[in-house]
C-alpha cells in the first residue's frame, strides 16, 4: 500500500481563501485495477480558476488542478513506469489515474502524456507547454483574429497567460500594450518580454494613459481582469475591436459582484465583438497548440517565466500569493 497526502477544500471561499478552508487528508491508496497507473506528482499548477470555480461546486472536494507525475507503477500499456503524465487530479504527492475517468467538474478526462518539450523543463507542461500555454493560444488568435500592425492590450499581462498572449501578439507583428500591478512587472515586461508599452495599473490613470500609448486605438484586448479598466480599455477600441474574455480576476476574492461601466454604446457604436470563452473547446487540437509553443520556445521567440514554490505543504501559499500577484509568469509547485 502506498500512503499518499492530498488537500481537501472543505468550506466555500469567503472572500481571499485562508488555510482553514482546507484539509491536508493522508490515506492508503488501493491497489491498481486495469487501466490504472500509479503518479508520483513532480509539479502542481496554481491559478486564478480555481478561486473562481470554487463556489460552484459542492464541499468537501479534492482540489483538482493540472499537474505532472511519473508513472511508477502501472496496469495501463499506454503509460509504462517512468513514463510522464498530465492529468487534473491536482493538489496530491500520489494519486492513482485511469485516463477515461473525468475529474470534479470537467466532462472529459484530461490525461495525457506530456508533450515532448525537446529537453525543456517537465514543470512547463503545467504552464507554457499546458493548459495556460493553449489558452493563450487559441483564446488569442481564434478569437481575437490578429494583424501585423493592428494594437493589442492585455490585462493580468505578467502572469502566465497574458504574458504568453503578449509575447504571441508580437511573434504575430503587433504592437503590444499590457497592464500590470507593479513598476517591476512593467519593467519585466518591455525589456525582456519585449512589451512595447507596460503600464502599472495600481499607479497611472488608465484613461489617459492608454490614449497616450496606443494613438491609433485599439484593435484587440485579451482580457484577464474585468471591472472597471476593462470598460475603460473597450471605450477606446477601434471600430470592429475583437474582445477574448479569459476571466475576471479583478473580482475574484470580492464579496459582492463589483459594479463598472456599462459596454453597450462602445459594443454598438464600435461595432465590437466579445466573446468569452474556455479552452477545453479546443482540446482536440492541444497537441497543435504545444507543438507551435515549443517551437517558438525553442527558437527564442517566446521566453516562459516561471514563478516558482517547492513543497507540498506550500501549494496553499503559492496559490494565495498567486491571488494576490506576488507571481511574475506562471505559478508552479515543485513536489
Amino acid at each position: 500500500m502506498v500512503k499518499a497526502r492530498k488537500w481537501v477544500v472543505k468550506k466555500h471561499f469567503d472572500g481571499v481563501p485562508k488555510l482553514s478552508d482546507f484539509e491536508i487528508v493522508e490515506y492508503e491508496l488501493p491497489p491498481l485495477k486495469d487501466g490504472e497507473v500509479l503518479l508520483k506528482t513532480e509539479w502542481v499548477s496554481v491559478d486564478p480558476y480555481l478561486r473562481a470555480y470554487n463556489k460552484n461546486i459542492p464541499v468537501p472536494y479534492d482540489q483538482f488542478r493540472f499537474q505532472v507525475g511519473v508513472v511508477k507503477e502501472t496496469k495501463n500499456p499506454k503509460f509504462p513506469v517512468g513514463t510522464k503524465v498530465v492529468t487534473h487530479k491536482g493538489w496530491c504527492d500520489y494519486v492513482i489515474d485511469n485516463e477515461t475517468s473525468p475529474v470534479g467538474h470537467f466532462p472529459k478526462a484530461l490525461t495525457y502524456k506530456l508533450p515532448n518539450l525537446q529537453g525543456l523543463s517537465p514543470s512547463l507542461g503545467v504552464g507554457a507547454v499546458g493548459m495556460p500555454g493553449v489558452t493563450a493560444y487559441f483564446g488569442f488568435l481564434e478569437l481575437c483574429q490578429p494583424k501585423a500592425g493592428e494594437t493589442v492590450v492585455v490585462t493580468g499581462a505578467a502572469g502566465a497567460v497574458g504574458s504568453l498572449v503578449g509575447q504571441i501578439a508580437k511573434i504575430k507583428g503587433c504592437r503590444v500594450i499590457g497592464f500590470a500591478g507593479s513598476d517591476e512587472k512593467c519593467q519585466w515586461l518591455e525589456k525582456e518580454l519585449g512589451f512595447d508599452k507596460a503600464l502599472n495599473y495600481k499607479k497611472v490613470d488608465a484613461q489617459t494613459a492608454l490614449k497616450a500609448a496606443t494613438p491609433k486605438g485599439v484593435d484587440c484586448y485579451f482580457d484577464n481582469v474585468g471591472g472597471e479598466l476593462s470598460s475603460t480599455i473597450i471605450s477606446q477600441m477601434n471600430t470592429r475591436g475583437r474582445v477574448a474574455v479569459c476571466g475576471s480576476i479583478s473580482a475574484y476574492n470580492e464579496k459582492e459582484v463589483p459594479k463598472a461601466s456599462i459596454l453597450q454604446p462602445s459594443l454598438v457604436f464600435k461595432e465590437l465583438t466579445i466573446e468569452g470563452f474556455n479552452v477545453y473547446r479546443w482540446v482536440d487540437r492541444w497537441t497543435e497548440g504545444f507543438t507551435q509553443l515549443v517551437a517558438w520556445i525553442k527558437g527564442g521567440q517566446l521566453k516562459p517565466t516561471e514563478h516558482v514554490t517547492e513543497g507540498f505543504d506550500k501549494l496553499y501559499d503559492a496559490f494565495v500569493g498567486m491571488l494576490a500577484g506576488e507571481n511574475t509568469g506562471k505559478a508552479v509547485v515543485k513536489v
